[in-house]
């Protein structure tokens, strides 16, 4: 296992009249969230404190929020790190973005048109950049950034913290069982999403998000990288 010293943080930029608390909080859930923290791998409070340059009591703080989020878990010696994964876990998680996601996104519909769906179109243009380049961080946060640009077209939504929490407890593990995968994107499901918000067709835009985070989760939850995860997880972190 990796020295916690080797932590990867992304290089985010503070906000303007964002507290260190917050920054820190951010930096920490955006980590997390793109994978760059492995399943089962310590995360302590002192070295994340320099690697941010920042007091120990901003991360403290961090870490008793993401633990709370469940996206960190807090052992009975008081180390702290990502939760390792089992099958019937990855299963809950999958079905429970697929409910998620499909709702936000009927609900986002009537909104997506004109100058949004050019938007949209941008970004997964640059998520194809992103896989034919094979750099994995980028493509977890385009494709998260896909998701999110369409559900936050609806003014009205209030889905999004319960599918970041999701995405919170399912990122370590899909950014380590895409690292053995050879082609992510076999089916563009995006493509098809998009088709259906132009035509704003919400059945069609139900199955293309479902197919797509099927696409992603179920087969990965079916390689044999989970098999060998869940029987040991160290072998393969």
């Amino acid at each position: 296992m990796a020295a916690a010293a080797s932590l990867k943080l992304p290089a985010l930029e503070r906000l303007s009249k964002e507290t260190t608390n917050q920054w820190v909080y951010r930096s920490l859930r955006q980590a997390v969230m793109l994978g760059l923290v492995p399943p089962g791998r310590p995360v302590t409070i002192r070295d994340v404190a320099n690697i941010l340059e920042v007091s120990t009591t901003p991360v403290r703080e961090a870490l008793r929020r993401l633990s709370s989020e469940q996206a960190l878990e807090e052992l009975d010696n008081r180390r702290i790190l990502v939760p390792n994964m089992t099958a019937a876990r990855f299963r809950e998680l999958c079905e429970l973005r697929i409910a998620l996601e499909c709702h936000a996104a009927e609900r986002a519909m009537p909104y997506m048109h004109g100058a949004k769906l050019d938007e949209l179109a941008a970004i997964d243009k640059r998520l194809d950049d992103a896989n034919d380049a094979g750099d994995r961080e980028r493509i977890i946060a385009l494709n998260q950034q896909f998701h999110r640009f369409i559900y936050e077209a609806n003014p009205h939504q209030t889905v999004m913290p319960l599918v970041e929490s999701v995405w919170l407890q399912l990122g370590p593990f899909v950014r380590l069982a895409l690292s053995r995968l050879k082609d992510f994107y076999q089916v563009d499901r995006h493509s098809e999403a998009m088709a259906a918000l132009r035509r704003q067709d919400p059945l069609g835009l139900r199955i293309a998000m479902e197919a797509d985070i099927r696409d992603a989760l179920t087969h990965v939850g079916t390689n044999e990288l989970l098999k060998a995860y869940v029987e040991s997880p160290d072998s393969i972190a």
